[in-house]
């Protein structure tokens, strides 16, 4: 028996927090309660003056990713264990079929590449084209492999961008299955145009990044996407959320009774687009991501989201490349590999930036870096809650802990950090995986291979699958007039 007691610590829940000890077992929690007994050879961990929160999960993460001729630094083990040293025990990666690829080819890649990770994990699907085996595939992977949804790029033109045609096939498909529907939303057609009148004007440098992605084409996915959603009453989960125009027309729908949820990378609250114009190439190129950091006003906006309840979850889009393979694009921002890191300081940066400045309660905290998640995807209560039955995937978070965030001390294998320099309060002192502490005091035990693959159930009438069209037909034949006999 492999038994952890964790004593005098606070218990922080999404609903509530309160005074407790906690007892793991074989990678469960047996008991929360005060005054628990450990059992023979249990070992003990001290939490006083701390709190004893659910594991973070990361919901949007590309590790091993291949993309734009290259490879992203970290892998499954490298990333999954900076995800545990900063707090975070599960990830959300992306299978990404290449256009004309089985969808069930590119899984099985992706799930043989995730045999090393170190902590828990699961997988959404990318859907970069469309036929029957396609929708057939789509059956497979929610039925018997426990992927409940599905990725739509509608940016990255020429390579796995969706047309609105494929759009709509698989969201409908969605529907059917019970999975949930993701849009990466900015209008492809529209940032390539402007790329190409960035170059014709000479502008080559990362400066040409954000000028080519404004606002208004993320705005314009986004309420396209959230339209075409509306129509087929299936629900949406817009990722990496970056600017106002996005937020409000997700606010917008909920508002009007839809659902659609948003995801906030910690980059985006924190980091503006003033990084672009920095003289040294190296450094600016380190921040190119899709979207872009935006004019610090846009922060503001996703801050409101958050404490609203318009956007529900936190990621970091962790796609790390080092600087040798950002100088692809040095003569051409438009080659630039997009990507940044952010797995490992993602609960620090939040923890500062949401609850020292009174954003958020811890409750909230714990709510958009794991609960939120779990439910969104249907991990919970397995995961994103202190309850008896859940995993024992807990972090013991000192709230006086001061961190300088650096390259130097992180444990991904990126070279750059988009936080570097950053001091923050309240930091991780230990992090449990499967009951097992993987993160002690700065000492990372992360193992390789350690990790799970999670299968994750579909929404089985959570969604209201078929309502909506059922719904057309009764009214459609209450439209139709009854035959009058002759």
């Amino acid at each position: 028996m492999n038994a952890v007691l964790i004593q005098g610590g606070t218990v922080v829940n999404a609903d509530r927090e309160f005074q407790a000890d906690v007892l793991c077992v074989d990678g469960q929690i047996a008991a929360v309660g005060t005054g628990l007994d450990a059992p023979a050879g249990a070992s003990k961990l001290d939490a006083s003056g701390q709190y004893v929160l659910p594991g973070g999960i990361d919901p949007h993460t590309h590790m091993q990713l291949p993309f734009m001729g290259t490879v992203t630094m970290d892998d499954f083990y490298s990333g999954t264990a900076a995800a545990m040293a900063g707090g975070t025990t599960t990830i959300i990666d992306f299978v990404i079929p290449n256009p004309q690829q089985p969808l069930m080819e590119a899984y099985q890649t992706w799930r043989g590449w995730a045999e090393k990770a170190a902590s828990d994990y699961s997988f959404h699907v990318a859907i970069t084209w469309w036929d029957e085996s396609v929708k057939r595939d789509m059956g497979t992977l929610v039925q018997q492999e426990g992927v409940n949804s599905f990725k739509h790029f509608m940016a990255y033109k020429n390579a796995i961008m969706c047309d609105d045609e494929t759009l709509v096939n698989s969201f409908k498909r969605c529907l059917e299955l019970g999975a949930m529907p993701t849009v990466h939303a900015e209008n492809g057609e529209l940032v390539f145009l402007l790329q190409q009148e960035m170059k014709d004007l000479g502008v080559l440098g990362p400066e040409g990044h954000p000028l080519s992605r404004p606002p208004a084409v993320e705005g314009e996915a986004a309420q396209r996407a959230i339209a075409i959603a509306n129509v087929l009453n299936v629900p949406i989960y817009v990722v990496h959320v970056s600017c106002e125009e996005a937020a409000s027309a997700i606010a917008r729908a909920r508002t009007a009774g839809q659902r659609v949820y948003g995801e906030v990378l910690a980059g985006h609250l924190v980091v503006d687009d003033s990084v672009y114009r920095h003289p040294d190439f190296a450094t600016a190129a380190a921040h190119v991501m899709s979207p872009p950091f935006r004019e610090k006003t846009h922060q503001e906006a996703l801050w409101r989201g958050l404490q609203s309840g318009s956007l529900h979850t936190t990621a970091t889009d962790h796609c790390t490349f080092c600087a040798e393979q950002k100088a692809a694009g040095r003569f051409d921002f438009s080659k630039i590999p997009n990507g940044t890191g952010g797995v490992e300081e993602r609960m620090q940066v939040l923890w500062d930036a949401g609850v020292n400045t009174g954003r958020f309660t811890r409750s909230e905290f714990v709510a958009i870096t794991s609960a939120n998640a779990a439910k969104l995807f249907n991990l919970y209560p397995r995961k994103g809650c202190v309850a008896v039955g859940a995993d024992a995937d807990l972090v013991l978070w000192d709230p006086v802990a001061t961190r300088t965030l650096s390259v130097k001390t992180q444990h991904s294998k990126g070279d750059y950090n988009i936080f570097e320099g950053r001091t923050v309060t309240g930091a991780p002192s230990h992090t449990l995986s499967q009951g097992k502490l993987v993160f002690a005091n700065g000492d990372l035990r992360a193992e390789r291979g350690a990790g799970r693959y999670i299968k994750r159930p579909a929404f089985t009438g959570a969604t209201g699958h078929g309502s909506h069209f059922e719904s057309l037909a009764r009214k459609a034949r209450l439209a139709t007039p009854t035959p009058v006999a002759r």
